[in-house]
């Protein structure tokens, strides 16, 4: 068997590619405005001349633009083909998007489809509904540390207790700091509640007069595979609604869970090797 030593060149290329890709992923979670140059150092824990050079390594591939005006960086129009090239592949959205349309019919209310990103949720759609005051506290693309938001919120709900742990203490400095009505001890009650109703609810905490309630579905190895929300005004949300909200949230949840199967099944037959299972522990999510 022959044995592969990495030269010291190697290594420190290595390591260079996975400081850029950190900051590509950094830089993601602001797609909108992206970040200016002193946040990204602070975030990344990498000097200036590093952080610029590994930036100008990124823009020259196409990952990153800065804006001209505010000098922010920005995700790159190469990085947003690449998006959809896996989105393509992936097809979650796909799927998910004939769940959306009868969710918004249905309620007339926005319903959106999240996913998790490390320990950050991500808006992949918003799906507006009809009903003539709506409510504008996610749009797409837009991310939010796990529990900030009603689908965030069920996603972190849905993992095992110690993996809510990891990422409660990795996001308390952003919680503390930029998402005053979301204190880590509050979440955690939040969650608590998400598990014994089988639903999430975010009751305005983000934007006061928009709730939220949202529903995870799971790959079929177990995994959290994302969240379907609905979000109104407040005077449309009372208990009994919540309910009923929920329960079509957990009609299309299964759906999703029912076609994620039938996708894992094509893979495998295809001889693509499944994943181990991992157990799920949160109670069932019937309304």
């Amino acid at each position: 068997m022959e044995h592969f030593v990495a030269s010291a060149g190697d290594l420190s290329g290595s390591q260079s590619v996975d400081r850029a890709l950190r900051l590509l992923a950094l830089i993601g979670r602001e797609p909108a405005g992206g970040l200016p140059l002193s946040e990204i150092v602070i975030e990344s824990g990498l000097n200036k001349p590093t952080a610029r050079r590994l930036l100008l390594a990124l823009m020259r591939a196409g990952l990153v633009e800065q804006e001209a005006v505010s000098r922010h960086y920005c995700l790159g129009e190469e990085a947003f083909v690449l998006g959809v090239l896996a989105a393509r592949r992936h097809g979650l959205l796909e799927l998910a998007m004939e769940s959306l349309r009868r969710l918004s019919a249905n309620t007339m209310d926005t319903s959106f489809l999240s996913i998790r990103r490390e320990n950050y949720s991500v808006c992949l759609h918003r799906e507006e509904g009809t009903y003539p005051v709506r409510t504008h506290a996610l749009q797409t693309g837009q991310q939010h540390p796990l529990g900030v938001g009603a689908g965030s919120l069920a996603m972190l709900a849905a993992l095992p207790d110690g993996e809510i742990e990891r990422i409660m203490a990795a996001n308390e400095k952003a919680l503390l700091t930029q998402y005053p009505g979301f204190p880590p001890d509050e979440i955690r009650a939040d969650l608590a509640l998400a598990r014994k109703r089988g639903f999430s609810l975010n009751p305005g905490r983000l934007v006061a007069s928009s709730w939220g309630v949202g529903i995870a579905f799971r790959y079929p190895d177990g995994r959290v595979a994302g969240a379907l929300s609905l979000a109104a005004i407040d005077s449309r949300m009372v208990p009994a609604r919540q309910v009923e909200l929920a329960r079509h949230l957990s009609t299309e949840a299964e759906r999703m869970e029912r076609l994620l199967g039938q996708m894992f099944i094509r893979k495998t037959s295809h001889g693509e090797a499944p994943q181990p299972r991992a157990r799920p522990i949160t109670k069932s999510r019937s309304a």
